[in-house]
């Protein structure tokens, strides 16, 4: 697959699908794509959206595009949907749902299956947001396939976090459980036409005051109706002050190194977690009466005298 940098860093939507599908695939070439895109990364700001499903928040997502759109920034969107355990593809209801901003030169879409992983979302999704940034895209959107215990990894890539609920979603709680509670940065109660409200914004509140009692940041709480348009701008509004927040404060520089050091930490034991499959598969078959934590120990022992 012939892709050309050049192309990608002027923002060419075709290369830039080819560019992710090749990291996606992992083709032969994909590392020589991201070493040539890396030194042209890190300018955009990189938007999580999570919440529960029917919480509306593809619908909020077309609705904050709508927004940025008008304001002229250009906005990049990976859809991540959950991949079906038969055919190993991905329903793509998210790109169904935003087909407003078919057309749209300022816009890119691509739906990615999670693929199995356990953190929601796909293993190329990192990838695939330096390649938005390295094709100069102002704002990019990860919207995640769901509330629960995998979202969080969303904070491995996300500079602002948004969690979407709404009335008589029953899943505020499932949420604080989850932790996703403590890693959102902003709050929308979408559906605000909806009996309930009020409930649920007192429940916020307090679950905010508890989780977020010594933070500098206390996220903010916006109601929506994304299906009108309603508190659109206020939640742009919000996301803008804390992306200004985290410039400020020398948090988002914070936020960015940890990313990079979980990146290379998940990386390199992708790297060594075949070596250690094949060295325990033999240890088992050298020492079928030992106990697991001997074989451990003989496992770990080896590598060592590799080292050495």
């Amino acid at each position: 697959m012939d892709i050309q940098i050049e192309k990608l860093l002027q923002g060419d939507h075709r290369t830039l699908a080819k560019a992710i599908s090749a990291v996606e695939n992992r083709s032969d070439d994909h590392r020589r794509i991201m070493k040539d895109a890396y030194p042209h990364t890190g300018g955009a700001q990189v938007i999580g959206i999570t919440g529960s499903p029917g919480a509306g928040k593809s619908s909020l997502v077309t609705e904050l595009v709508k927004e940025w759109r008008s304001a002229g920034d250009t906005v990049a969107i990976v859809a991540v949907d959950p991949t079906s355990p038969f055919s190993g593809g991905a329903l793509l209801g998210d790109r169904i749902r935003m087909h407003a901003h078919d057309g749209d030169p300022g816009v890119f879409i691509r739906s990615m299956g999670t693929r199995g992983s356990l953190g929601g979302l796909s293993e190329a999704c990192q990838d695939t947001v330096r390649l938005m940034e390295a094709a100069g895209f102002d704002r990019i959107i990860i919207e995640t396939v769901g509330v629960g215990q995998s979202e969080l990894d969303v904070m491995k890539t996300a500079d602002t976090i948004v969690l979407v609920l709404y009335p008589s979603g029953g899943d505020i709680i499932q949420a604080f459980k989850a932790g996703i509670m403590e890693i959102a940065d902003l709050f929308v109660i979408n559906k605000a036409d909806l009996p309930g409200v009020p409930q649920l914004r007192g429940e916020l509140e307090d679950l905010v005051h508890m989780t977020k009692a010594d933070a500098t940041w206390e996220p903010p709480i916006v109601e929506t109706v994304a299906t009108s348009g309603s508190g659109r701008q206020d939640v742009v509004k919000q996301i803008k002050k804390h992306h200004e927040y985290l410039k400020s404060s020398g948090e988002k520089h914070v936020r960015r190194a940890a990313q990079r050091e979980t990146e290379v930490m998940r990386r390199l034991l992708q790297r060594v977690e075949l070596d250690v499959q094949q060295e325990i598969h033999r240890a088992l078959e050298d020492n079928s009466e030992a106990d697991p934590y001997d074989v451990a120990e003989m496992v770990y022992d080896r590598f060592r005298r590799q080292e050495e």
